[in-house]
């Protein structure tokens, strides 16, 4: 089991699965996360599940339901630690920023000051200034924008569009020191995003799903767009107390 102040994301190796497992893991998670998280044990189990199939090892209803659990622990820093089992053993455990303190409120109704999506971009800006943009920064930052703008699609010439392509030119470069960072892309998110709005609770569990799909680890980088949409978030809850 991880220690009590480090906890990495872990999978152990899983038996042959059937399709009735993974899909009680997908039901958990969705349940107690509000989604399916892309790398972890529900979509490892599926994978595992469908290779079995085919090799034959099981049959569609093979695997029988073991005790599948999800839960979330509220821990003292602002997060909340994830831990799934099968049958009582842990398969994977990790942390991410937990927004479930925080209520919607109308803009509307709060009072001058509250944290934008765009303030909350410029803040990742600085506090994970030198992080290289990758795949989870790129979701991260088009869910924001896509929230801020009211668009079902990423805008021509936007911050995710630039996202996207800062992306792809670092997967090509070997020099972390050459590739683009969120400093480059957000530093001046508020005076690019063509509509802005505050940041509601929703808002950020919207943003720190689409980032922690897209990692490995299924972590929030430590300060970036995720974490800063979550501390927005609470932030802008408590101003209105």
């Amino acid at each position: 089991m991880p220690s009590a102040t480090a906890f990495p994301y872990v999978l152990f190796q899983i038996p042959a699965l059937g399709i009735s497992i993974h899909t009680a893991m997908q039901s958990a998670e969705n349940t107690v996360l509000g989604h399916t998280t892309k790398k972890g044990p529900a979509a490892a189990m599926q994978s595992a599940s469908t290779g079995n199939e085919r090799a034959s090892l099981v049959s569609h209803n093979q695997g029988g339901h073991q005790g599948v659990s999800v839960i979330k622990s509220n821990k003292d820093d602002g997060e909340v630690l994830v831990t799934e089992s099968i049958g009582g053993q842990v398969v994977a455990e990790y942390r991410q920023p937990d927004v479930s303190a925080v209520t919607t409120t109308p803009a509307t109704l709060i009072d001058p000051g509250p944290i934008t999506i765009g303030e909350a971009l410029e803040v990742a800006a600085l506090s994970a200034s030198d992080k290289p943009i990758d795949e989870s920064d790129v979701a991260a930052i088009q869910a924001a924008e896509m929230i801020a703008t009211g668009s079902s699609e990423i805008l021509p010439g936007g911050i995710a569009s630039e996202a996207q392509s800062a992306a792809i030119r670092n997967s090509q470069i070997n020099r972390s020191e050459d590739r683009a960072t969120l400093s480059d892309i957000l530093a001046d998110a508020s005076a690019i995003l063509p509509k802005d709005k505050v940041v509601t609770r929703e808002d950020a569990e919207k943003v720190v799903a689409a980032e922690v799909r897209n990692k490995a680890e299924m972590q929030t980088t430590p300060g970036g767009v995720g974490d800063a949409m979550a501390i927005a978030a609470r932030r802008n809850q408590k101003s209105t107390i």
